[in-house]
């Protein structure tokens, strides 16, 4: 399936600062961008970029100097989707895990999976293990937490959510997350683009390991899981912000679009297991 998608981002500027931005989207063998444009203003700005080598997440650093600061970002991307019967893909135990994900099962700044460690064991403990127990998991916490714009910030954890039952979708994948690992499930947050998200703005969802791949989990029920393209990965949303600033700076536009662009088709929805091709 294929999307035209981006993002417009105007910022003044105090003083001299840094802001590190993470909004191309990534590429590798399930995810090929077709196209893309970068374009940075003013042009004196000093631009550099890394990508993580395993995650292939790509941080663009910008210095600039006070005044005003503009960013667009536009790709053409053709994302493959794996599918899969929800029956057919167990949990794993930790002895059995590809020693590269354990660390997703550790507790991170803002998935405090053992502090929910018992919560978690009285709701999901005696469900079957396998993706119906993560499907359940996300059941919880889209009949019990409400998404409500302006409800968290920056600093608002898993646990937070947990007990004020309000949040946004970064919100709703951080206890998902949480409650994974608490259940020794390695599970991941993934910020992205998504198709037919409205209003339009980025994208947080999570993944979690069963079986042999990662599978798209999004609590939310916004948008169709098909229609996610991956921007970053990373233990939790302290990793991949689409904007981290260091200075004196304000945003004073955020525009976003994404239009699939596959003839005939487009993202729907399904109960059934996704996760990207591998």
């Amino acid at each position: 399936m294929k999307f035209n998608l981006g993002c417009q981002l105007e910022y003044e500027i105090g003083d001299y600062s840094t802001l590190i931005f993470n909004v191309a989207v990534c590429n590798n063998k399930y995810q090929n961008i077709l196209q893309e444009d970068l374009h940075i203003s003013p042009a004196s700005a000093e631009v550099d970029e890394y990508i993580s080598p395993q995650l292939e997440n790509r941080y663009i650093r910008v210095n600039v100097n006070p005044g005003k600061l503009q960013l667009s970002y536009q790709a053409t991307v053709e994302v493959k989707h794996f599918e899969e019967q929800p029956e057919n893909i167990p949990e794993i135990p930790p002895a059995k895990l590809p020693l590269k994900v354990l660390h997703y099962l550790y507790p991170s700044r803002y998935c405090e999976s053992d502090r929910l460690f018992r919560f978690a064991q009285t709701e999901f403990g005696n469900l079957v293990p396998d993706y119906s127990r993560v499907t359940a998991m996300c059941n919880w916490i889209y009949d019990n937490v409400i998404y409500l714009s302006g409800s968290t910030n920056a600093h608002t954890s898993a646990f937070d959510t947990a007990t004020e039952r309000a949040g946004v979708c970064r919100d709703f994948a951080h206890l998902g997350i949480a409650f994974c690992r608490a259940m020794n499930i390695p599970a991941r947050f993934v910020t992205g683009y998504a198709y037919d998200l409205e209003p339009p703005d980025f994208h947080a969802y999570f993944e979690a390991y069963l079986g042999d791949r990662w599978y798209l989990f999004d609590p939310t029920r916004l948008v169709p899981r098909s229609g996610l393209i991956r921007i970053g990965t990373g233990r939790d949303a302290a990793d991949v912000a689409f904007a981290t600033i260091f200075g004196s700076v304000q945003m004073v536009k955020k525009d976003i679009f994404v239009d699939c662009i596959s003839p005939g088709t487009s993202p729907q929805y399904t109960d059934g297991a996704i996760a990207f091709l591998e």
